[in-house]
């Protein structure tokens, strides 16, 4: 999409700092971090989340973000790591380009990316299963 920031910077028309490049993904580093190290997996072609992304896409951006994940968490010394991706401003998404946040974490770094637990019932997960499986 000509109009897509996370396509041009994917794609090298705006500079990032960049932590990996090939030919289907771009890692750079977010300009506002939630802790040190705070990256994005961007593939360089345009899918405006999860639902319009090919499965080898998907399945390869697990696989760098495995591989990025476990070099960081090495080389910044991080004591656990979060892997967050939202689709859909509801979920939080701010840019209409997948990406896949890289957002290593650090023993009292402050940030909470976590949810509070709810409650169900055992009748709410059967018909949350019906409802998934049967559709």
């Amino acid at each position: 999409m000509s109009d897509c920031i996370f396509c041009k910077i994917a794609n090298g028309e705006i500079p990032s700092t960049t932590l990996y490049e090939d030919e289907k993904f771009r890692v750079i580093l977010d300009l506002g971090p939630a802790t040190k190290g705070h990256a994005l997996i961007l593939p360089k072609s345009h899918a405006a989340d999860l639902f319009e992304l090919p499965e080898e896409t998907a399945c390869g951006a697990m696989a760098l973000a495995k591989k990025m994940a476990t070099r960081m968490k090495e080389a910044l010394h991080a004591d656990g790591f979060n892997l967050v991706q939202n689709n859909g401003a509801a979920a939080g998404q701010t840019v209409s380009h997948f990406h896949l946040h890289l957002i290593p974490r650090y023993e009292g770094d402050g940030q909470h990316i976590l949810w509070n637990p709810g409650t169900t019932t055992p009748e709410e997960m059967e018909s949350v299963r019906k409802a998934v499986c049967e559709a």
